[in-house]
């Protein structure tokens, strides 16, 4: 059977379904406003379970969007500055169609 989804569409799919949910967004808008923030201090910002933050984050880095490094006990998170301005561009593409 032939595909008939391009590269683009798979990724701005895959994009669209990491940020697609209102915690991610905080995520995403509060990483870029600094280098990098650890996860303990993301658990504090944020009024939910650690373990429901753990999921929002490897929602995000499986995606490429954040990037994570681990410093012991706690994993520091940036956004993935090339993926990040990949998807701008897919993004813009996809809006100008």
């Amino acid at each position: 059977m032939k595909e008939i989804y391009n590269y683009d569409q798979k990724r701005l799919a895959r994009l669209s379904k990491a940020l697609g949910h209102p915690v991610r967004i905080y995520i995403m808008e509060l990483l870029s406003r600094q280098a990098c923030c650890y996860s303990g201090d993301l658990s504090e910002e944020l009024p939910i379970a650690k373990s429901t933050l753990s999921q929002h984050l490897k929602e995000l880095k499986n995606a490429g969007l954040i990037q994570g490094e681990t410093e012991a006990p706690k994993i520091k998170y940036c956004i993935n500055q090339k993926n990040w301005e990949d998807a701008k561009m897919l993004f813009e593409k996809f809006w100008k169609k």
